[in-house]
């Protein structure tokens, strides 16, 4: 096997749609093999999507709260229930050929949120797994949601890590369909803002490292 390379897209603060298309754009890329596999990431504007496990009934505001806030629903094509994007929350979208060295996708969430848990790490947060939940977690709080989708083994969609978000809009959806716990950041934990651009250098760092790329294309 040759040597594998990962170019980074930092598209900034996007909205969710043109991001959704971007993606549709690059997965094409890389089932061609124009393209090594891409890590995008991006700030959204405020966004609630539904996975195709999920129900719109976990969407508990009502139409004129949503409007209030600015908040955005789409249904999208990722595994999961309800979850919530918004300014403050760094996502990433990787898109990855796992035919090529993996066809995982179990593997590859555990991997995703491994890099998380070791990003969270460096910052003395102590993240970890709940056995049977997909995410990362700071003891019953969800600090990284995680949602895949794959076409003929290229993924799209990915995580979410909550740094600094209003975590007030969590409150008005059933966050991953999860009734019995909560949702935190790191900023709460904290209880001071974090540098966005050394986050990302380190969420880089760790991207590589856990799943063995070579190096940046």
């Amino acid at each position: 096997m040759g040597k594998r390379f990962l170019r980074i897209l930092d598209i900034g603060f996007r909205d969710y749609v043109s991001a959704w298309n971007l993606q549709e754009e690059y997965v094409l890329k890389r089932l061609c093999g124009s393209i090594p596999d891409v890590l995008i990431l991006v700030e959204h504007p405020p966004v609630f999507t539904i996975g195709r496990a999920g129900t719109g009934e976990h969407i508990i505001a009502p139409q004129e709260v949503l409007e209030r806030e600015g908040i955005k629903v789409y249904e999208i094509n990722r595994g999961g229930d309800v979850t919530y994007h918004g300014p403050g929350q760094l996502v990433g979208y990787p898109i990855l050929n796992l035919g090529e060295y993996d066809k995982d996708l179990h593997e590859t969430v555990r991997k995703y949120e491994e890099v998380i848990i070791r990003l969270l790490a460096e910052y003395c947060i102590e993240a970890g797994r709940i056995e049977g939940l997909t995410g990362v977690w700071v003891g019953d709080e969800k600090i990284a949601a995680i949602g895949i989708g794959v076409r003929k083994w290229v993924t799209f969609h990915g995580f979410a890590l909550n740094v600094n978000p209003n975590l007030e809009h969590f409150k008005l959806i059933v966050p991953c369909g999860i009734r019995d716990k909560g949702v935190t950041s790191m900023e709460k934990i904290l209880k001071e803002r974090v540098n966005w651009e050394g986050l990302k250098e380190k969420l880089i760092y760790h991207f590589v490292d856990v799943f063995e790329y070579d190096g940046l294309y």
